[in-house]
């Protein structure tokens, strides 16, 4: 097939790296992609956020599948002039990514559906942020309502730093407070056609900045997957994905579908397993950072012909989709700063080394090449990831990987996948 990946980051790179590891061969395009998607696949100067450009090309190119990376093309409509003039395209329309794009919209929704999660309060000023955090009590739960790029959460027992954090969104538009839920965190994705949904393997992701759950939230420190404690609540993998299917994501592909706005594309559910059961934090609606990076490499089935049968309406006629038993870990460095004020431009070395290290491959996540050297253009850098046949395994391979990459000021967890090692 003739592919077409949206994005930039390590996201999109897990993606083209999976697309690689079939045994036909792909001609993968890659717009914008970064230095290491470019041992990949073609660079395209195309603006995702630009959906007549990307039409453009996907038509001059004869492009077989579209393939949606990052959320803000997704709420900006770049899906649907492909979906009208007939491309195959993995990723909502404009309306339907609203599941993301808005949480109020997937609060309703979830409401609507009848799909478990916590209380919510939308407030447009300051009064009604105080009322809301008096309510709920602390610990305080803050989200911007639109897109923030994975860092508009907060969560803190300090009333003054919740209040803050909600003022300073306030300018862009409403901000949501929720009930704090407690309890581990999944991350589960889901393939969707706007009939029918097809579950990959859960995984579960770091989203504080430093060891042990400290310091301000991010777009995701690491990852792994699968997750074999589920087995002592659920009984195993297939009964938890199997409840979660049932009671969130078909009634939630259903009642987008009744509302006109089918879902098409990748349905990330955020969940926590709550004493009074497993509640939605939030949906995404594609792909999920850094957990793709996880899941993919576990993945048996080819991942081009799930897209294109999500993408074209035919999942039913899919199997469900299987994984190895192998463990998988994943590890980000980022730069110094991150995510309040990454400083960007520095020189990074050693990942051709890291490579070397059985087992471990690097997905680039913001990177380019400047004057023949390879530099870091943004906050989360690189994932680091693993396969093993035990966590152990795969998580002393992705630090022995990590250790030969040389990035000034690079910061990383030395905590991921630490716990589930040593059960």
């Amino acid at each position: 097939m003739r592919i077409l990946v949206l994005g930039s980051g390590a996201r999109e790179h897990a993606i083209i790296l999976a697309l690689r590891s079939e045994e036909e061969s792909h001609a993968i395009f890659a717009a914008p992609g970064n230095a290491g998607i470019a041992r990949e696949a073609h660079l395209v100067d195309v603006d995702p956020m630009d959906p007549t450009a990307v039409l453009t090309f996907a038509k001059n190119e004869a492009i077989d599948l579209v393939v949606v990376g990052p959320e803000a093309p997704l709420v900006a409509g770049v899906a649907d002039p492909l979906r009208a003039h007939g491309i195959p395209v993995f990723g909502p329309g404009k309306a339907a990514a609203q599941l993301e794009g808005s949480k109020t919209y997937a609060k309703r929704i979830m409401d609507a559906a009848g799909v478990p999660t916590g209380g919510s309060v939308r407030a447009h000023d300051t009064a009604g942020v105080e009322a809301a955090l008096d309510r709920f009590g602390a610990p305080y739960v803050v989200k911007a309502d639109g897109l923030a790029a994975g860092k508009g959460v907060i969560v803190t027992s300090d009333r003054a730093a919740a209040l803050a954090h909600a003022e300073s969104y306030l300018p862009s538009g409403a901000v949501l407070i929720e009930e704090f839920l407690s309890g581990p965190e999944v991350s589960l994705f889901f393939l969707s056609d706007g009939d029918h949904v097809a579950p990959l393997s859960p995984a579960q992701d770091f989203k504080r900045l430093r060891d042990g759950d400290e310091g301000p939230n991010t777009g995701g420190m690491g990852a792994y997957s699968p997750l074999p404690w589920l087995t002592e609540r659920f009984g195993g993998e297939d009964e938890f994905v199997a409840q979660v299917t049932r009671d969130i994501a078909e009634p939630v592909i259903r009642q987008m579908d009744a509302e006109g706005t089918p879902f098409i594309g990748l349905l990330y559910a955020g969940l926590i397993l709550t004493e009074q059961g497993v509640k939605v934090i939030e949906f995404n609606a594609r792909f999920g950072d850094p957990e793709t990076q996880v899941v993919l490499p576990r993945l048996i089935d080819p991942l081009s012909r799930l897209l294109l049968a999500a993408a074209s309406g035919t999942l039913e006629d899919q199997p469900r989709p299987a994984f190895a038993e192998a463990t998988a870990v994943t590890v980000v460095l980022a730069s110094e700063g991150y995510p309040e004020a990454p400083l960007t431009g520095r020189v990074l070395t050693g990942i051709d080394g890291a490579e070397e290290v059985d087992g471990v491959h690097v997905a680039h996540a913001a990177t380019a090449l400047r004057d023949g050297e390879l530099v870091a253009t943004g906050g989360r850098v690189l994932s680091v990831v693993a396969t093993g046949t035990t966590f152990g395994e795969a998580r002393e391979a992705a630090y022995a990987g990590l250790e030969r990459i040389g990035l000034e000021g690079g910061q990383y967890r030395t905590d991921i996948a630490a716990r589930v090692a040593r059960a």
